[in-house]
């Protein structure tokens, strides 16, 4: 079974340093279960398709929000930050797919690349796609990625040529349907986003500890002004409320994954204060901390917890 870990784990600059596929055969596929791991802030060179297979979600692709549901796919291109989110309690699971343009196009001198693939890769304007049905097309790329992801999970004789020919097939399609580039990013677009990177990194990496809008702000050698116009811009929250649901995300985590106390969970992810953790973890979850643990490994696992 190709299936891989889904695991981000991102770089100093936000960029997922996690290799997708071989040398050999530049792909990989991923089942996420969001109940049990968000999918945080991040970006990868390789293009990215995805189908949701149960519940829904919020995607988020730079300073763009979009709900997804059961059924519905998207396309995120190289080089875009991105995140997923549950949107209920009643979480998302979603088959993933992320690969290097050249299992589809070759070398860069080829007509593939060349009449195809460049030209996707290059327009600005076509970040994500959502395919959620509202064109005819959508069903028909969401069909490829999900054979794509089949045989990667089941990997029949010759599956290495059923995915590049599903993929391929993809590309053709968000080729042919793109939106027509209108402009360049401007200069201060590109170092916004670079700086929201930097800044998210320095989130994941520094959570547990004290974090301030200044600690922040210098983590991307900015002002504070500057750090909070930044994440209302693109993330559309305060950095320390971003910081507040990403340690509250964690926290989730380990609740279903570990056996640590709670009030240890807390401390690892930076509420040194257990009360306080509890406050928050309820206004963010709906449910305390033990609440939540006990009803989400019952829906993980299907036994009564204790």
């Amino acid at each position: 079974m190709a299936l891989a870990n889904c695991t981000t784990i991102a770089g100093t600059d936000g960029r997922e340093l996690k290799k997708h596929g071989s040398a050999f055969f530049p792909v990989a596929a991923y089942h996420d279960d969001l109940r049990q791991e968000a999918v945080p802030w991040h970006w990868h060179e390789e293009p990215e398709a995805a189908v949701i297979t149960d519940g829904e979600a919020r995607l988020l692709v730079e300073t763009e929000v979009y709900q997804v549901k059961k059924g519905d796919g998207y396309f995120i291109n190289t080089g875009v930050l991105h995140g997923v989110e549950v949107l209920s309690n009643s979480g998302c699971c979603m088959h993933s797919m992320v690969f290097h343009p050249r299992l589809v196009g070759g070398s860069t001198e080829s007509i593939f690349w060349q009449n195809y693939i460049r030209p996707l890769l290059l327009n600005s304007c076509f970040k994500c796609g959502l395919l959620d049905g509202s064109a005819s097309w959508h069903r028909e790329a969401c069909g490829f990625i999900e054979t794509a992801w089949q045989a990667m999970a089941t990997e029949p004789q010759g599956y290495e040529f059923q995915v590049r020919s599903s993929l391929s097939q993809l590309i053709f399609l968000l080729h042919r349907y793109q939106p027509e580039p209108e402009r360049e990013p401007s200069q201060r677009e590109v170092r916004d986003a670079q700086r929201i990177r930097t800044m998210l990194q320095y989130i994941q990496e520094h959570y547990m500890e004290e974090i301030s809008t200044a600690s922040l702000a210098a983590s991307a050698m900015i002002s504070e002004s500057e750090c909070l116009r930044c994440f209302h811009k693109t993330i559309g929250l305060p950095p320390i409320q971003y910081l507040k649901q990403f340690r509250i995300q964690k926290a989730a985590e380990l609740l279903i994954s570990t056996e640590k106390r709670i009030g240890d969970i807390g401390a690892d992810c930076g509420f040194l204060d257990t009360s306080y953790f509890t406050k928050v973890f309820r206004e963010l979850k709906g449910c305390t901390p033990g609440e939540y643990r006990k009803r989400e490994r019952r829906n993980i696992f299907g036994c009564k917890m204790v």
